[in-house]
C-alpha cells in the first residue's frame, strides 16, 4: 500500500466522533450557566467550536509532517516550554484566576503552557531516550524536577501528576534499569503526599475523598453531586439535554465533571460507548507505537498515548470516587482550548507515525 493509504481512518473517525459529541455535551452542560453568567446560552459551545475547528486543522497539518522533524526540534521546544511556564508569573502577561497562575494572555488568544508541556516533554524525552546512554538517571530527575516544580508553582497538581507519570512511563519504555524505579517512584509519591499535606485545600480534598460523608455541603459537595448524577442516569439515562445537575448543582460541569453529565443524560449504556471510544483510541495508539519503524517513533507514539491514557484514567476514576478530584479534563470532550488543541495535534502526530509504520 502507498504510504498515504496507511492513514488510520478509523482512528480519525473515532476522534471526530468524540469531538463532535463533546461539542454537544459542552452545550448541554453549560446552557444554564452560560445564560446566567453571559446572557448567551451558546457562549461556551461557540468557543469550543472555534477550538475544535482550529484543532482539526492542525491535526490534519501535523498528520502530513514527517514526525522526524520533531526530533530535530525537541530541544528548542523544551526550552520554549520552560520559558512559557516561567512567563505565567509575569504581571500583565500571566493571568491569575482563582488563586492560580496558569494562563498567558497574548491578546487575541489565551494559552495554558502546562498543556503544551505535555507534548513538548514527550517529544524531548522520546528524542533523548531513542539513543542508548548510561547514567542518565540524575539528568532525567533534574529535568523532571524543574518542569514539575514550575507547574506546581502555578499551582497545578493534576497536570504535574500527568506529566510525572508520563515521564516515568517513557523512562521505562526506554529500557531503564528497574532499580531506578525503586528510587524514583517512592520519591514521587512521597513528594505528592507532602504537597497535599502542606496545602489545606488539597488536604481537605483528600479527606473528602476518604470520608465523603464528612462535609456534605463543603469539601465533599463535588463528589457527592457527581455520584448523584451518575446514579440518576441509570441504564439509559434521563434523556439528552434533560440533566438536572447542570442547573448549577454540579461544579465544573463543562470541564472536570462533564462525564457525570454524560452518564446522567445517556445512562450506563451511553457512558460505556464513550469509554469504549477512548479505549479504541488508546489501543490504536499503542499499536502505532508497537509498529513504528524506529525507536524515536515508538517512544513518541507511546508517550503521546500514555499521557492521553493517564488523563482519561484520572478523570474517569475521579468521577466514580476511585481518586480525588485533580482538575484533569476529559480529553477531546471537556471544555478548554489548550487541552483540546494539544490533544488533536498529538493525534495528528500519531497519524503521521501510523502512515510510516511497518
Amino acid at each position: 500500500m502507498p504510504k498515504a493509504a496507511k492513514f488510520n481512518i478509523w482512528l480519525f473517525l473515532v476522534v471526530l466522533f468524540l469531538v463532535i459529541f463533546g461539542l454537544m455535551m459542552v452545550y448541554n452542560a453549560s446552557v444554564v450557566v452560560a445564560e446566567r453568567d453571559f446572557a448567551d446560552k451558546y457562549h461556551y459551545v461557540r468557543d469550543q467550536a472555534v477550538f475544535a475547528a482550529l484543532g482539526f486543522f492542525l491535526m490534519l497539518v501535523f498528520s502530513f509532517i514527517d514526525y522526524h522533524v520533531w526530533q530535530k526540534l525537541a530541544l528548542p521546544l523544551l526550552i520554549g516550554t520552560i520559558g512559557l511556564l516561567m512567563a505565567v508569573f509575569i504581571p500583565g502577561l500571566g493571568i491569575k484566576a482563582l488563586g492560580a497562575s496558569r494562563w498567558l494572555n497574548f491578546g487575541f488568544f489565551v494559552l495554558q503552557p502546562a498543556e503544551f508541556a505535555k507534548l513538548s516533554l514527550v517529544i524531548y524525552l522520546a528524542s533523548w531516550f531513542s539513543t542508548k546512554e548510561k547514567g542518565r538517571l540524575l539528568a532525567f530527575s533534574l529535568l523532571l524536577g524543574l518542569i514539575l516544580g514550575l507547574i506546581m508553582l502555578e499551582p497545578d497538581m493534576g497536570t504535574s501528576v500527568v506529566l510525572g507519570v508520563t515521564a516515568l512511563v517513557l523512562y521505562f519504555l526506554s529500557g531503564a534499569a528497574l532499580w531506578h524505579f525503586f528510587i524514583m517512584i517512592p520519591v514521587f509519591i512521597s513528594s505528592l503526599f507532602v504537597l497535599i499535606k502542606i496545602a489545606p485545600y488539597r488536604f481537605a480534598r483528600l479527606i473528602s475523598f476518604l470520608q465523603p460523608e464528612s462535609d456534605p455541603e463543603g469539601a465533599s459537595y463535588h463528589i457527592r453531586q457527581t455520584l448523584f448524577a451518575l446514579g440518576s442516569g441509570g441504564l439509559t439515562g434521563v434523556g439528552l439535554g434533560k440533566s438536572f445537575q447542570k442547573y448549577a448543582y454540579l461544579p465544573e460541569s463543562t470541564t472536570d465533571s462533564i462525564f457525570a453529565i454524560i452518564a446522567e443524560e445517556l445512562g450506563f449504556l451511553g457512558a460505556t460507548v464513550i469509554v469504549g471510544a477512548f479505549l479504541f483510541i488508546l489501543l490504536a495508539g499503542f499499536m502505532i507505537a508497537k509498529n513504528a519503524p524506529d525507536a524515536f517513533g515508538k517512544l513518541l507514539a507511546g508517550g503521546i498515548t500514555s499521557f492521553l491514557a493517564i488523563q482519561v484514567t484520572i478523570n474517569l476514576a475521579a468521577q466514580v470516587a476511585l481518586l480525588p478530584f485533580t482538575g484533569i479534563p476529559l480529553p477531546l470532550i471537556s471544555y478548554g482550548g489548550s487541552s483540546l488543541i494539544i490533544s488533536l495535534v498529538s493525534i495528528g502526530i500519531l497519524l503521521n507515525i501510523s502512515k510510516r509504520s511497518v
